[in-house]
């Protein structure tokens, strides 16, 4: 049974007021960074990724110097993270876009960015709110285990489906809050195995609607 629209809302703001100062976990210091980190981020943990993004950044800091560098020498700054090779691939044929289609800059549209090589929807709204403040909310697998395990969506709700219901119940201004939280509040509580969500009565406190 799926929550009405001011329940899902109160379990989405109880999650944010858990943990209201979340902030991203990935390192980066500028658009293209942030964009590569994302890209890196599939299949892999944050942590993992800032381990290898130093290196990465401090050969390649520029989409010039990426594009201009080899498969392999990329590869070998990336290859303790998953599916490091087509990463690899991906980053190399994404730094060549961005100097062909975009000046070297990152767009800020999610058709354009998901034109690129290895950019897929969530990574763009990650991208878009995160790096441009633009109202867009990423579906991770933390946010959707959350939301079907707390009766936000449906069990069988896609990723696609589980966007546009979290839109649908916050407001645009609450979307980014509430991906940071969901992140936390997934890897601290909401576990894949023996969730904890029960220690947290007010997340079910819906006396007050």
């Amino acid at each position: 049974m799926v929550l009405s629209k001011k329940r899902a809302r109160h379990v989405i703001e109880e999650i944010i007021a858990l943990f209201p100062d979340a902030k991203p976990s990935l390192d980066f210091r500028n658009h293209f960074e942030l964009l590569v980190a994302v890209m890196l981020s599939a299949q892999t943990t944050d942590a993992a990724v800032n381990k290898a993004t130093p290196g990465l950044f401090a050969d390649f800091p520029t989409p010039q110097d990426m594009a201009d560098a080899s498969e392999s020498e990329i590869a070998k700054h990336i290859s303790r993270l998953g599916l490091y090779r087509n990463k690899a691939k991906f980053l190399k044929k994404c730094a060549q876009q961005l100097l062909d289609d975009f000046d070297g800059q990152v767009p800020q549209t999610r058709e354009e960015l998901e034109s690129l090589a290895g950019v897929g929807r969530k990574t763009a709204n990650v991208v878009l709110s995160v790096g441009f403040g633009i109202p867009a909310f990423a579906v991770d697998t933390h946010v959707e285990r959350i939301c079907k395990h707390h009766d936000i969506v449906k069990k069988s709700a896609t990723p696609l489906e589980v966007e546009k219901r979290v839109m649908d119940v916050l407001p645009p201004e609450e979307w980014l809050a509430a991906h940071q939280a969901m992140i936390y509040f997934g890897r601290a509580i909401c576990h894949p195995k023996n969730p904890e969500c029960e220690h947290y009565p007010q997340l079910y406190d819906f006396s007050s609607l």
